[in-house]
């Protein structure tokens, strides 16, 4: 799934927003009063019991709060959970907002800007094991780091036995709890449909929506500041942020749009997070631990088995930047703890490795958070030979599916690593060799960061603070 070289933006917000349908703005409104159904109702129900953990003290609410996005409230970057809520998990948690319209996963599925070449994608979950909502939910009810349950049937009797069992009924038969397994399901189903229905898991309310779909919030029209305009250029500028590449708020093929994700899966080679338990390492000895990713996923459509899934190594999946600003960690193993940090990282990885990876023997040791064999895959750690072979085998594919070649590269006279960056949907700065000059400026990272928190929900014209550092 990479991002075209000759798409041509606009240079400032207001000039998309004049064409809504480029941002998907059909989709943009306000959440309003509403009405769920039986289902759902059992879904919310279901969502704050924290009866249905093996702690009585962990509801789905716990770790997806909705007082943060349906994110977590502290700066952990695993959570505690099992019987007695001591048991440390392995990834970060991520948010439950703009999950509606997320696809099942396949290693072939098409980008959702209809354009780009196919790739894995889609799925939830960092590893995308499962296609669905109600899928997903079976995962932390059973996981001993999680709920820890001890099996689907000891899930079903919390639900009989609850105040709400006869809304349960109502929605899924007065007969449902004769068969444990079917009722172990419809909790699945019902969480599913809380979260479709209910309009605060994809509200469209940030500071973003209002300014491109033209609303009026509080009563007023919504327009971005000058230093927020910036950034949102510098997150198109195939040459600074790149972001769009992966970050992908066009239109939906089949509807939808501004979901900021093109639900695609990539290597990154974050730092090794040796605060997760799992993680760390003793002084003088090698990890024992890797979490691999993308490559040991058993998703029931596509089930990924080493040594063959070995190329899947170390992806995980592009998460949505909705709300991105009110994160505490970052990435799956919430290695980072700010949005500044972040956005360095991206800059400097490659310019300046020495700053993110620990060295040993005066030798950097970059991508640390992978084994030797897998660091091949992580995206721009390509010499300049293998990036143009990148490109050429994306033309390629794009022939081979009826679409135009994202890189040309066969009609682009000196075809060089800025190309690739681009059309690969690279980061620019990656590639480029230790002490080389970033893509992007003081001034374009602190444009960015001011673009990024427009993406904030619960927007309110003349009541929600402005950042001061976000004006001119």
């Amino acid at each position: 799934m990479l991002n075209p070289s000759t798409r041509s933006f606009g240079a400032s917000l207001l000039r998309l927003a004049g064409a809504a349908l480029v941002l998907g703005a059909s989709v943009l409104t306000p959440a309003q009063s509403q009405t769920l159904s039986p289902m759902a109702q059992v879904g919310a129900k279901l969502f704050f019991d924290t009866n249905l953990s093996a702690s009585k003290q962990m509801s789905c609410a716990s770790c997806h709060n909705p007082n943060n996005h349906y994110a977590p409230s502290n700066a952990r970057p695993v959570q505690l959970g099992g019987p007695t809520l001591t048991t440390p998990g392995f990834r970060a948690v991520p948010t439950l907002t703009y999950k509606d319209l997320t696809p099942g996963y396949s290693d072939d599925a098409s980008n959702p800007d209809g354009v780009s070449t196919n790739s894995p994608g889609g799925g939830y979950t960092w590893d995308g094991r499962v296609n669905t909502l109600a899928e997903q939910v079976a995962i932390p009810l059973l996981s001993s780091f999680e709920m820890a349950n001890t099996s689907q049937a000891a899930v079903v009797q919390v639900v009989q036995n609850a105040s709400y069992a006869a809304l349960f009924q109502q929605a899924f038969g007065a007969n449902v709890f004769s068969d444990p397994g079917t009722a172990f399901t419809d909790v699945g189903l019902a969480l599913q449909e809380y979260q479709l229905e209910d309009s605060d898991f994809h509200p469209y309310t940030s500071k973003y929506d209002f300014a491109t779909s033209l609303e009026l919030s509080n009563g007023q029209p919504v327009n971005l500041t000058a230093a927020e305009n910036r950034g949102f250029d510098v997150y198109f500028d195939s040459s600074k942020g790149n972001c769009f590449a992966c970050h992908y708020n066009g239109p939906l093929v089949g509807g939808g749009g501004a979901q900021f994700t093109d639900f695609t899966f990539q290597a990154l080679g974050v730092p090794r997070n040796t605060a997760i338990p799992a993680a760390a390492t003793r002084p003088g000895l090698p990890p024992t631990y890797y979490d691999l990713g993308l490559c040991r996923a058993q998703n029931i459509a596509f089930p990924h088995v080493l040594p063959a899934a070995a190329d899947l190594c170390g992806l995980f999946k592009v998460p949505t930047l909705r709300n991105v600003a009110t994160r505490s960690v970052f990435f799956h193993n919430g290695v980072f703890s700010s949005l500044a940090q972040v956005l360095s990282w991206y800059n400097t990885r490659d310019t300046n490795p020495a700053a993110w990876y620990p060295s040993l023997g005066g030798v950097v040791q970059k991508f640390n958070d992978l084994p030797t064999a897998y660091k091949p895959n992580v995206t721009g750690n390509a010499t300049l030979d293998q990036a143009i072979a990148q490109a050429e085998e994306a033309d390629q594919q794009a022939l081979d599916e009826g679409l135009a070649p994202p890189c040309n590269v066969a009609a682009t006279p000196g075809f060089g690593l800025a190309d690739a960056q681009s059309c690969l949907g690279w980061v620019p700065s990656w590639g480029l060799p230790p002490g080389a000059t970033p893509a992007m400026t003081a001034q374009d990272l602190a444009d960015l960061q001011c673009f990024l928190e427009t993406l904030t929900d619960g927007y309110v014209q003349g009541v929600t603070a402005q950042d001061p550092n976000c004006i001119n």
